[in-house]
């Protein structure tokens, strides 16, 4: 079993450097050119998805519908939907508070700000629902999700990263795959240069 797992593609607050969090902010002109790239790509290598996955937020469906093909039924997860970020949502990233800059430094060592989700239950939550896919009996299986929540699928997968994957910069319609042996899960890669780049 092969779980491709994809960062939605660009919306206006991504362009403006904005933290978006569960705001339902749509996908922009660009945020569909790059998920028809990534769906151009999967067909090229023909991978055909046998279930799709998605946070129920508008950017993650429409990524899913648009990569995994028209003919895709997605299915929406709420374990899978960003991080919250509480009173920081839409925070311009380019001045942000002091709070933020702290957390952002160090995201290993600092606690996320007052009245925002923790990294421990990003990941957690993440895990879960990795677990309850595996086994599923299929061959492929894409999982549609956002930046931070990507990046606790790839911290769940990777038990000796030592919350590297925090710090990495992970662009729009990024793609890691993980395979399930019947066991356990290999350590992500990623599998395309298609992504958005910083």
């Amino acid at each position: 079993m092969k779980i491709y797992i994809i960062r939605h593609g660009q919306t206006d607050a991504n362009r403006k450097n904005q933290l978006q969090g569960r705001r339902d902010i749509p996908l922009n002109q660009e945020g569909r050119a790059q998920a028809e790239r990534i769906q151009t790509y999967f067909d090229g290598q023909g991978i055909r998805f046998d279930r799709v996955y998605s946070s129920p937020l508008g950017r993650a469906v429409e990524t899913a519908k648009i990569a995994a093909g028209e003919n895709a039924t997605v299915q929406t997860d709420e374990r899978l939907i960003e991080m919250d970020y509480g009173p920081y949502e839409g925070v311009d990233l380019k001045n942000p508070p002091e709070e933020i800059i702290e957390f952002f430094s160090d995201f290993t060592n600092n606690s996320a700000p007052d009245g925002m989700e923790q990294l421990a239950s990003v990941t957690e939550r993440a895990g879960r629902f990795l677990e309850s896919i595996a086994g599923d009996g299929v061959e492929n299986v894409l999982v549609s999700t956002h930046a931070i929540l990507m990046k606790g699928l790839l911290e769940y997968l990777t038990p000796d990263s030592n919350g590297s994957y925090w710090s990495k910069y992970i662009g729009n319609c990024a793609v890691y795959r993980t395979e399930w042996d019947g066991g356990s899960f290999s350590v992500p890669v990623e599998v395309t240069d298609l992504a958005e780049k910083k």
